[in-house]
């Protein structure tokens, strides 16, 4: 068998045998395939696309190409979710304890931010002493005692994808749904969960702009998910507007402690109840209405708040941190945006205050860039509000003065402004199972 035959194959509109895919993955991933052929074949894949079985047959060999976590001593309870990325996104943060305390198990492995997205692990480091590396036997003691635990993305999980991905990120061959979608499930697969609720962002914050585009994707991911024998369900989640108030990640922190404790903002909590009850109803078997009822429970008691405490405490974390949230990292520098002028927000561009975030210190452009934990955004106004000129807009934190003017015309640059209140967006565009 030869690759060239195989880009030929694909090239020319032909789907590629299970043991074609198997072949390619392989040697790509032992080097015997190099670099400038994979990438043809990746260029050949977004303009041809592939088959479903394709698709499926892919993921499955880029999962297998690495270690697999097994889950199995959890039965069918194990649980995980994963967000496509956005600006403000929590979640994890706070559907992990919420599921955990009724029953799911999390074993969760969670990455870093790039560029306008946050990232989990940037923000639970955060809380100081949190630990993101565990021994696999402490890791999966402690979804045994407590119910979760979440780390970094560690040992030899998807090293295809791995190299895959940073192939199609110099080559203009990321925007392949194929692609995606196993880039995606294979990382989901290997993490071992029994059931996988993926949230898909949509919006000018988001990796697919457009509802067409997340809808192909959510379809796209659940299919695959199934074929390769896994419960999955995708939320498509508005990413228009940023998922909350707070963006940076002790301020975010700072967010999910208010939600977990019954307040925060009602679009963050929205989202999270539909992503923990979806995850409950695939683990638990509970019905929506139930689950969600028990989701309400759960923070009302404060049951959610005291098992985000454990779980805290037990990777290390100082969890004086959650009942004082002035003892997280703070920036030695809170400039108020007032308004340029008065009208009607009609729209936010997500990416640009993410971006904005970011060079404020709360954000990498790569993976080596240090990241400043107080830095961010407290928004005090979103999209449809009525906004006097003069009035704030946000609060920039920061620890670089010198970075506020750049920051500033960031945020003002994803502003569109009217005189009329805009038709209000949905928050959630649909559930696909």
């Amino acid at each position: 068998m030869r690759m060239v035959d195989l880009i030929e194959k694909k090239r020319n509109g032909g789907e590629l045998a299970e043991e074609e895919i198997r072949f390619l993955i392989g040697g790509f991933t032992d080097g015997s395939i190099p670099d400038y052929q994979m990438a043809a074949f990746a260029m050949a894949v977004c303009f041809r696309g592939m088959t479903d079985r394709e698709t499926a047959v892919l993921t499955d060999a880029m999962m297998r190409s690495g270690d697999v976590v097994d889950l199995s001593r959890f039965g069918d309870k194990t649980v995980d979710k994963h967000s496509t990325g956005g600006v403000g996104d929590k979640t994890t943060l706070i559907v992990a304890p919420i599921v955990s305390c009724l029953g799911g198990k999390m074993a969760k492995m969670s990455g870093r931010g790039l560029g306008h997205t946050g990232g989990t692990v940037d923000k639970l480091e955060s809380i100081p002493g949190y630990q993101t590396t565990l021994p696999v036997d402490r890791f999966m003691q402690q979804v045994e005692d407590i119910g979760v635990a979440v780390i970094g993305q560690s040992g030899n999980l998807t090293p295809a994808d791995k190299k895959l991905y940073a192939l199609r990120d110099v080559t203009a061959t990321v925007d392949s749904l194929p692609l995606i979608t196993a880039s995606i499930m294979s990382k989901k697969l290997a993490a071992g969960a029994h059931s996988i609720v993926l949230d898909v962002k949509i919006g000018s914050g988001a990796f697919m702009k457009t509802q067409a585009d997340g809808e192909r994707l959510a379809q796209s991911m659940v299919s695959i998910g199934k074929a390769c024998g896994r419960k999955v369900v995708a939320v498509m989640t508005n990413m228009d507007i940023p998922l909350g108030t707070n963006i940076g990640n002790a301020l975010e922190v700072q967010e999910s402690v208010e939600v977990l404790r019954g307040g925060g903002s009602e679009d963050l909590r929205t989202v999270c109840r539909v992503l923990a009850a979806n995850m409950l109803h695939l683990c638990n078997g509970w019905d929506l209405d139930y689950a969600e009822r028990q989701v309400d429970e759960s923070v009302a008691s404060g049951r959610a708040f005291a098992q985000m405490k454990r779980w805290i405490a037990a990777q290390g974390g100082d969890t004086r941190v959650l009942d004082d949230v002035s003892l997280l990292p703070q920036a030695s520098v809170r400039e108020t945006l007032e308004s340029p002028r008065s009208g009607y927000l009609t729209h936010m561009d997500a990416q640009l205050i993410g971006e904005a975030s970011a060079v404020l210190g709360a954000g990498r452009q790569t993976k080596t860039d240090p990241i400043d934990y107080a830095a961010g955004i407290v928004l005090r106004k979103k999209t449809g509000a009525y906004v006097r000129q003069g009035e704030p807009l946000a609060v920039l934190h920061t620890n670089r003065p010198g970075a506020l003017p750049e920051a500033k015309a960031a945020f003002l640059r994803a502003l569109s402004w009217g005189d009329q209140a805009p038709q209000a967006q949905p928050l959630i565009y649909g559930i696909v199972k």
